[in-house]
């Protein structure tokens, strides 16, 4: 059958592919993990997360092919409603519950962008938009487990705020198609459609300082061993300069945050 490449994507762009039903995508050492992990959540109840098919004899993971619509930049107006994100937080929010009866212990898990602080729920770590199936406008499922690993549910809650708040300037949120929004507000709304109460909300403003932290510190080794994809988008979008502009757009607005979250 052909193979029909599927866009959106750093780590693994230009390889992944559609044939028929089924998704076909790199496998890794900590892809039976994975598999695993989808399995069990699935059983628990939660279908927003892909099937998993096996392994080829090509070494590619093969998975059942999620119907729907995925933003890839510069992302679609309908992607960037609040309605949108809230569905995103809704939706990871089942992930987490799912995930409370899965055992990650024993197995090999991607740390690239896991939480620091280590924890017993399997997480995604990359919710971002290219990584979310949405229909008539909601998120009904979750994409590329890749980097999923045992961490704390509101620090991957907080990868889900960096990336689809977004948390970042306006100057290189219009770089990706952002239109200018109310990040405080838009904050406000992941807590409030996740279903964090007061405590939680404390918790998260502190996670969002790992979350950026993590993120900040992954790119620069990805681009530090020669990753081309990651050479790539870390030209395009200036390099160090970037990242540091982001770090100081965020401290100059956490008393905003901050303020949202109580």
């Amino acid at each position: 059958m052909v193979e029909e490449p599927l866009g959106g994507g750093i780590a693994n762009a230009g390889q992944v592919v559609r044939v028929g039903p089924h998704v076909l995508r790199p496998s890794g050492p900590h892809s039976g993990s994975v598999h695993a992990f989808l399995r069990a959540v699935r059983r628990a109840g939660f279908e927003g997360a892909p099937e998993p098919v096996g392994i080829d004899g090509d070494g590619r993971e093969r998975l059942v092919f999620i119907d729907g619509e995925v933003p890839i930049p510069p992302y679609p107006e309908w992607s960037q409603s609040d309605s949108a994100l809230a569905s995103t937080a809704e939706l990871l929010r089942g992930l987490h519950d799912a995930a409370k009866g899965f055992d990650p212990r024993d197995l090999m898990w991607n740390d690239g962008l896991a939480d620091p602080e280590g924890g017993v729920i399997v997480c995604h770590n990359d919710v971002c938009l290219e990584n979310v199936v949405f229909r008539d406008g909601v998120a009904v499922a979750l994409l590329d487990f890749e980097f999923a690993a045992p961490g704390r549910p509101i620090y991957d809650l907080a990868c889900l705020a960096r990336l689809c708040v977004p948390i970042d300037n306006d100057f290189d949120q219009a770089r990706l198609g952002w239109r200018p929004a109310d990040g405080p507000a838009r904050l406000r709304l992941v807590a409030d459609s996740y279903g964090l109460n007061r405590d939680g909300r404390t918790e998260l403003l502190a996670a969002m300082e790992d979350a950026l932290t993590r993120a900040e510190e992954f790119i620069g080794r990805r681009v530090e061993a020669g990753d081309p994809n990651f050479v790539e988008i870390w030209d395009q979008t200036g390099g160090a300069e970037r990242y540091h502009r982001r770090r100081c757009w965020w401290n100059d607005n956490h008393r905003q945050f901050a303020a949202a979250l109580r």
